[in-house]
């Protein structure tokens, strides 16, 4: 098990593992028999020191002829250091809270348009309980009365509208803060601006940020290089809004080449990248430079864990990978540290996290510290619909 720093923990005791051989175990267990027939405390007492000397005489005879044989003490020291803040955003509790409260109201199926955050363990969680996954809704059948939710990536504006025209009850779990860009750009494009958005091409959100305008009204910009070369149609007229789970760097500059080339494009007056992203990154940064390695748990389609590790990367600390949970882990690249930083994506769950320390802490003596950057007391609400049984459940 690990040892957290300052617990008083004094580490693991000599069990049957560093017995040497069968010899030895043989001895013990004629001992162990001969327990019975004492008649008193002191008859075990002088049993039991008898036995202590015998072993250990045993245990030396041995070691003269044999190469050293690893006990559990043996293991190689292992300091972790925990990000802190790390795993699920409010966005993603809320998102999850709103599938499993509709599952305990309506009882399944319940539809889900994408996957509701971007982790597999969460998914087939939910899946196990009764959720029906889909990418689009001509996927549900027709006529169902059963509850159809849209993911916390959001959608474009065509989808609530087939959900509405096929007459389909719908819970929105958009994060309220992908909302928040969604109601900007419609402000924006309302004003009369030509809309540049930051993100990556074919992410669910940017998809769905897209979809709130009618096509060609919002121009997405992935790289600096993209921003050197956009010629919009009128360069003083231009607002900008971006993905939430960005880089905040690469963001920043993709932001400095636009404000040095169009000065008069409209800017959030608050950054569209959401709190819970920027904290991931910044313990990340704070965390990385001082480890011989980190880990990153979350899922290879989460934009926010894919982040995560290029920040590690950038900021000095030589293995900075991904895994979805402990069995993903590649031993051979964490063979030789004494060190290593863990975080996770804001869609990966705390019990992931401990399952890659408890792999660990059966190979090293592990050491875990908590470094903490940032402190987080956010939550949203759930639908209204929900609310009550929300409350009732002790959310």
């Amino acid at each position: 098990m690990p040892v957290c720093r300052g617990s008083g923990n004094r580490g693991p005791i000599t069990s049957f593992v560093a017995l040497p051989n069968r010899k030895s175990l043989h001895l013990l267990l004629e001992a162990l028999i001969c327990l019975l027939a004492l008649p008193n405390r002191k008859s075990l007492q002088l049993l039991l020191e008898a036995l202590v000397q015998k072993l250990t005489a045993r245990w030396l005879d041995l070691g003269r002829d044999k190469p050293h044989v690893r006990t559990m003490t043996d293991k190689p020291s292992l300091d972790i250091l925990l990000c802190a803040p790390r795993g699920f955003c409010a966005g993603v509790d809320r998102a999850i809270q709103i599938v499993d409260l509709a599952l305990k109201k309506y009882g399944a199926p319940v539809y889900v348009r994408h996957e509701i955050v971007h982790n597999k363990f969460v998914v087939d969680g939910l899946r196990a309980k009764g959720a029906v996954f889909v990418e689009e809704l001509e996927e549900i059948p027709e006529g169902t009365d059963a509850p159809v939710i849209f993911s916390a990536h959001g959608v474009a504006k065509s989808v609530p509208a087939e959900a509405k025209h096929r007459n389909m009850f719908f819970l929105d779990a958009t994060c309220p803060l992908v909302t928040k860009v969604h109601v900007e750009a419609q402000r924006h494009a309302e004003d009369g601006h030509d809309i540049v958005l930051i993100g990556h091409r074919g992410h669910p959100e940017v998809i769905g940020t897209m979809g709130q305008l009618p096509p060609g009204k919002i121009t997405l910009i992935e790289t600096v290089a993209d921003a050197e070369a956009f010629a919009p149609r009128d360069p003083d007229n231009l607002a900008l809004v971006t993905q939430t789970t960005l880089s905040v760097d690469d963001t920043s500059a993709m932001v400095m080449v636009l404000k040095s080339r169009f000065p008069n494009i409209s800017v959030p007056a608050k950054e569209d990248i959401c709190y819970a992203t920027t904290n991931r990154q910044e313990a990340v940064k704070a965390v990385a430079p001082k480890v011989d390695a980190m880990i990153v748990v979350g899922a290879p389609n989460s934009s926010n864990s894919m982040r995560l590790v290029e920040v590690g990367e950038r900021a000095g600390c030589r293995v900075s990978v991904l895994v979805q949970r402990a069995d993903d882990i590649d031993w051979d690249q964490f063979g030789d540290i004494s060190s290593l930083g863990i975080t996770a994506g804001a869609s990966a769950p705390e019990s992931l996290v401990e399952e890659v320390i408890e792999a660990f802490a059966e190979r090293f003596t592990v050491n875990v510290e908590i470094a903490v950057t940032a402190e987080e007391n956010i939550a949203f609400n759930i639908p209204r619909v929900l609310r009550q049984l929300e409350e009732a459940s002790g959310h």
